[in-house]
């Protein structure tokens, strides 16, 4: 019981100290004009590892500069009822529950872009089993099969060029998306109509860590920009 409630207590402070970072990497001015975005992750986006509140990610500042981010820690009702749009960028694995107020969402109209990466390479200096550190390999619990689509291991680790968006990205050990809906040539990509809604999935989480990818991955934020302003038109 202990170890749940402190498990609720970190969720919550988590919360609070994104809403923080946000609020002061933002323009009051400006902020309130653009749509709201949910962002369920449990990569280093808002802050780093060590929880410092000073700018934010390369891939949060290129959300800011479209969508006013509203940071989520679960897919309940009540957490996706703030919002039309959202970012799920390699989350932690939901309850039964919360997947199916998730499916009903998006069922309902909701939109949706999912990194769901089956091998994640993103660096980090916390140590395994650590419950901050993002799990090595998208944690699905049926959602994907739900959808009709099924989610597979690279056959080779390591940088790999793909194309999102109209754009040529840089990946890392990507995944190959196979199923019903619309799936892209190289398999990075699905575009699945569900309901009234309409979910992307990516097969690779990877390409937001674009301050350690480097040059070569100049296009890819754009690309996850085009990928979110393509599910809004739709």
């Amino acid at each position: 019981m202990r170890a749940r409630l402190g498990a609720a207590l970190l969720v919550v402070l988590i919360l609070g100290a994104a809403a923080f970072a946000l609020s002061r990497s933002r323009s009051p001015q400006t902020a309130s004009d653009r749509p709201p975005l949910l962002l369920l992750t449990s990569l280093p986006l808002v802050f780093g590892e060590d929880f410092s509140l000073e700018g934010g990610s390369p891939a949060l500042k290129a959300l800011q500069s479209r969508y006013r981010v509203i940071p989520i820690s679960v897919t309940s009702k009540a957490e996706l009822a703030k919002g039309g749009m959202l970012l799920m960028a390699y989350p932690s694995a939901q309850t039964a529950e919360n997947l199916v107020a998730l499916d009903r969402w998006v069922r309902s109209g909701g939109r949706v872009l999912l990194l769901a990466d089956p091998l994640l390479e993103w660096p980090s200096k916390r140590p395994l089993g650590d419950p901050l550190r993002p799990a090595p390999m998208f944690m699905d619990t049926g959602l994907l099969q739900h959808w009709g689509l099924r989610l597979e291991r690279p056959d080779e680790r390591g940088p790999q060029t793909r194309s999102l968006s109209g754009y040529v990205v840089l990946t890392v050990s990507p995944g190959r998306l196979t199923g019903e809906c619309e799936i892209s040539g190289d398999r990075l990509v699905a575009h699945c109509r569900i309901g009234r809604g309409r979910a992307t999935i990516v097969a690779d989480a990877d390409l937001l860590d674009t301050a350690d990818l480097g040059s070569a991955a100049s296009n890819n934020l754009d690309a996850v920009l085009g990928e979110l302003e393509s599910l809004n038109r739709k």
